[in-house]
């Protein structure tokens, strides 16, 4: 089930653990629990389901999303989306 945008694979524990809730999804949600996300943004003002599907991807800003130091997971949300384009 996809649950994100830029392929992150939503972990409802995780997210209960650190924000005391529990989150659906960004494809489920209006606005992210940490605030505005760029890339939720461009891919549902493209009416896509996610980053995979985009004529772009992966795009500068995925590319960066996924390689930042912080929050990054070395191309896993890019090979992610890969995946959820090609089983449609």
């Amino acid at each position: 089930m996809i649950k994100s945008r830029c392929g992150v694979i939503c972990d409802t524990q995780k997210c209960k653990e650190a924000f005391g809730i529990d989150c659906e999804g960004c494809v489920n949600i209006e606005k992210p629990l940490w605030g505005e996300c760029d890339v939720k943004v461009c891919c549902e003002g493209k009416e896509l389901e996610n980053c995979g599907f985009c004529k772009d991807f992966p795009c500068q800003m995925l590319n960066a999303y996924s390689h930042d130091e912080e929050h990054g997971d070395n191309g896993a949300r890019i090979e992610q989306c890969r995946k959820w384009a090609n089983l449609v």
